[in-house]
């Protein structure tokens, strides 16, 4: 029972921080961007990465459940706990960066379903300016992957210490 937790906190973790990654590695390439190429290459991250993102919210609940187990065998949770700490760092970003931009952006899109619903969770009034925009969106997810990386780094050290 351990491992298989240990497995999916590790599948979960992976997930979340590979999604920051790939946000994270096409910075360089999406700075060039003109305005109008900019915002229509965000587009396509809409509704693919909305499901994929709920391999945050799941991971901390698979890390609370890892964190409780070890915790009640006696053993040595810290390394477990670091990796929670990383992922709550990683919604802290989301929630306070990441989801307000998006909510910009996504406000003249036309989205179906549970992506619509998410992204109609916060009423954005901010204004057009969209290279502050870009610089918030691009730049939380780098933060968001360097947490990501830290919880999968933090969550190896556990599962094999």
């Amino acid at each position: 029972m351990v491992h298989a937790l240990q497995i999916t906190c590790l599948l979960l973790v992976a997930v979340a921080m590979g999604l920051a990654l790939a946000h994270a590695l096409e910075m360089p390439g999406k700075m060039r961007l003109d305005r109008e190429p900019y915002l229509k290459v965000q587009e396509i991250y809409y509704p693919g990465f909305t499901i994929g993102g709920a391999a945050e919210p799941l991971g901390i609940v698979a890390l609370l459940a890892l964190l409780v187990q070890q915790v009640q065998a006696g053993g040595r949770p810290w390394w477990v706990a670091a990796a929670l700490l990383a992922l709550i760092g990683m919604q802290a970003v989301y929630w306070l960066v990441t989801h307000p931009v998006n909510s910009v952006w996504t406000k003249g899109l036309h989205l179906d379903g549970l992506t619509a619903r998410f992204f109609s969770t916060q009423d954005s009034n901010a204004g057009d300016d969209w290279q502050h925009h870009r610089y918030l969106w691009e730049y939380s997810h780098v933060a968001r992957a360097v947490l990501g990386g830290l919880g999968l780094v933090f969550l190896a050290i556990a599962a094999v210490g």
